[in-house]
């Protein structure tokens, strides 16, 4: 009954809803801190303008997403045609695959990393290459040294996602400078607007460079989005006219569309939610080298520690004390936990929470 690839594809797990770990627990309070997550939430602007657009609820949304696209054409200096919404970027990584692999196929990506790369290749008949993270990021030599003739698709997840590392400026130009062009190049950057070291770069500035560059990003993370599932694609027009062609209509809801044009506008809602985490990052490096304990320096709004045991011990114990945090197993990383950052308060009562418990 099922095609026998779908076999070897593991579901995604998600992060633990707080709702659940208070019913199953019986806690009254809970700390999440496991998916990455804007601990700001929403700008009141966006929160306004999703109350008065509730009486459209009853119409299907703009299938093209043209306001949207308009106001993201200004701000990033491209044509509104080489813009492709989707309900979270991840949707868009699946319309990549089903436009670039066919069975047999193979699409190029770090391990670990953002887990749907394998997946949506896998689902198209595709042969996932997973390659060894070097220093925590990616190794673009050995990526370089693994194109073949049915290699179709590069994915670099830049922050890369769970380790937090970038890919720095002159290595990813060369890099997608020597890839032929042939090959879909995806530049995943989710977490962009959180940093301001000048040697990450914004690959959208080399779109007229390479027609084979895809960059991503989303309103899932700085702009607190994430329930509303709102990404983007940025590419040539021939790439955004072809994943249109596999994208479903009206795949971006009416109110997630709203909220991602006001979000656009708020930059103090942003600068916000970007001193708080740069704030939770340095008050969890101090606190982990109080302890001990080994961690990778994040661009990201996360953090990997180094726990030096069965990490899903210390997430289960952790668990029990009301706090939600991702364990490294998952990542192939037994011994780290993967911590986003959160309000000062649920910052300082993880710490505290773990501190017991090591």
């Amino acid at each position: 009954m099922f095609r026998e690839v779908i076999n070897t594809i593991s579901p995604y797990i998600p992060g633990k809803p707080i709702s659940e770990v208070k019913r199953e627990l019986g806690l009254e309070k809970v700390i999440k801190l496991a998916s990455n997550e804007n601990p700001l939430g929403p700008s009141q602007n966006v929160k306004k303008a999703l109350l008065q657009n509730l009486d459209e609820l009853g119409i299907y949304p703009d299938g093209n997403c043209t306001e949207l696209k308009l106001k993201l054409s200004k701000k990033l200096g491209v044509k509104p045609s080489q813009i492709l919404l989707g309900a979270g970027s991840d949707e868009i990584t699946q319309f990549i695959a089903a436009v670039f692999i066919n069975p047999g196929d193979n699409a190029i990506m770090a391990k670990p990393s953002f887990p749907r790369y394998e997946t949506v290749t896998k689902v198209m008949g595709g042969v996932p290459i997973e390659l060894p993270l070097k220093d925590f990021t990616h190794d673009l030599e050995a990526f370089y040294n693994n194109i073949n003739e049915r290699t179709k698709v590069i994915w670099i997840c830049n922050p890369n996602n769970p380790t937090g590392t970038i890919v720095k400026r002159k290595e990813l130009y060369d890099f997608i400078k020597s890839v032929p062009s042939h090959i879909a190049v995806v530049v995943d950057q989710a977490y962009k607007e959180y940093i301001d070291d000048p040697e990450y770069p914004d690959a959208t500035e080399w779109l007229n460079e390479f027609e084979n560059l895809i960059v991503l990003q989303t309103f899932s993370k700085i702009y607190g989005l994430a329930a509303l599932r709102v990404g983007y694609a940025i590419a040539s027009e021939e790439i955004i006219e072809k994943l249109n062609r596999v994208r479903p209509p009206f795949n971006v809801n009416h109110l997630a569309q709203i909220a991602a044009i006001f979000a656009l506008d708020d930059e103090e809602h942003v600068n916000k939610a970007k001193e708080l985490n740069k704030k939770s990052l340095e008050f969890f490096y101090k606190s982990f080298e109080e302890m001990g304990l080994p961690y990778i320096k994040s661009y990201g709004n996360f953090v990997m520690v180094d726990v030096k045991k069965d990490a899903v011990e210390v997430f289960k114990k952790l668990l029990l004390k009301g706090i939600i945090v991702r364990p490294g197993d998952i990542f192939g990383m037994p011994t780290y936990l993967r911590v986003t950052t959160g309000q000062e308060g649920d910052n300082m009562g993880f710490i505290k929470a773990l501190k017991e418990i090591l």
